[in-house]
């Protein structure tokens, strides 16, 4: 890696070379603005409002703009001039526990390279101290032409310097947080509990960028000549606003789990709910099997359907021994009425006995379904 600054961290009396390395680094892709019709490309030129010409870059200074619009020129000499001990020094003036520092300020992370054999043993004293003190260095250092805040940690086997923000240019947070005053239960606590704790926590290795990733293939898609489909336009969130928040922290808990690949039956976020009513017609249902109003009918009508079971297969087995004939059985199911007449009509000295007989026959069912 290409160094962008060359100094030295001054510890106390040590004096530590090293080489300074950028740590991070963009992989946005970036776009040239072109001519539409055409494809040429769109360039910015440096031209002097005075002169209306292109000015080359060795004709290009400083210059500082005053509040009335006059711009003051400053030369390399004047800024040459200015006392800045830390131009080529890394000047650690504390050591503090590292959660005194705010992220608010984190700026520019870099690596702090050894330059040169000398530099090894100094190096690797600073980085032992700074591991087995579970501390920070705060360091002030100049860099591009101004001096700047630093803080220096150890990552792996190597010191890095994270840039900081100078405490006054962290803006205060009056204007930025909520005007009205919002009261939370503690049910809703809970569930914002239980919502992170499903989430749990992540390998940050595992993050990617999945827009840099889809513009690649976009543009390695049309390297090759071929379109890309648009995709379907995500669901409008309905305005922005949650109509009941505990029915929303709810389906997060179970739209989290069920990402994590979580059972059902898991440990569940407490929330209280309403007792079911039960219809007092449940009882009749499981015991009787039919709609009714009181369990104790149900139990009556068991005996009776039991008894006019029996009488049935009584009468169907006197039925079959008495009465041979089909014409014989549907006379004898007629009406006392009809019996009556087919008797003074159609009588004979033979077939008297035979009607005497089956008439008693069937006064016997009768006799038992009275019974």
């Amino acid at each position: 890696m290409r160094s962008i600054w060359n100094g030295a961290i001054s510890f106390g009396l040590v004096s530590i070379p090293i080489k300074l390395v950028n740590a991070t680094e963009s992989h946005s892709i970036s776009f040239r603005q072109i001519h539409t019709e055409d494809g040429g490309r769109i360039r910015y030129r440096k031209v002097c409002e005075l002169e209306d010409r292109e000015v080359p870059t060795a004709e290009i200074g400083k210059g500082y703009e005053d509040a009335d619009g006059s711009v003051i020129p400053i030369t390399e000499d004047d800024l040459a001039s200015l006392p800045i001990p830390t131009a080529k020094t890394i000047e650690i003036v504390s050591f503090v526990p590292a959660d005194r520092i705010d992220p608010l300020q984190m700026d520019t992370a870099y690596y702090l390279s050894a330059n040169g054999v000398p530099a090894a043993k100094p190096y690797t004293l600073l980085r032992e101290a700074l591991k087995r003190s579970d501390r920070v260095a705060i360091a002030k250092f100049a860099l591009r032409g101004r001096e700047r805040l630093g803080m220096l940690r150890v990552v792996d086997d190597v010191i890095a310097m994270h840039g900081l923000l100078w405490p006054d240019e962290i803006r205060a947070t009056d204007s930025v947080a909520p005007d009205a005053s919002v009261t939370v239960r503690d049910a809703e606590l809970d569930l914002a509990d239980a919502l992170m704790d499903t989430l749990g926590e992540v390998d940050l290795d595992s993050l990617h960028d999945d827009y840099r990733t889809a513009v690649e293939e976009m543009i390695a898609a049309k390297v090759e000549g071929g379109t890309t489909a648009a995709p379907e336009p995500a669901a409008e969130p309905g305005g922005g606003k949650v109509i009941d928040l505990m029915a929303a922290l709810e389906n997060s808990v179970r739209a989290a789990r069920t990402a994590r690949g979580e059972a059902e039956g898991g440990k569940e976020a407490e929330v209280t709910e309403l007792p079911t009513r039960r219809s007092a017609r449940t009882t009749p249902k499981q015991v009787g099997g039919k709609k009714s109003t009181t369990a104790k009918k149900t139990t009556a009508a068991a005996p009776k359907k039991s008894t006019a079971k029996t009488a049935t297969k009584k009468t169907a087995t006197a039925r079959s021994t008495a009465t041979k004939s089909t014409a014989t059985k549907s006379t004898a199911t007629k009406s006392t009425t009809t019996r009556s007449t087919a008797k003074s009509t159609a009588t004979t000295a033979k077939k008297a006995p035979a009607k005497k007989k089956t008439a008693t026959a069937k006064k016997t069912p009768a006799k038992r379904r009275a019974s």
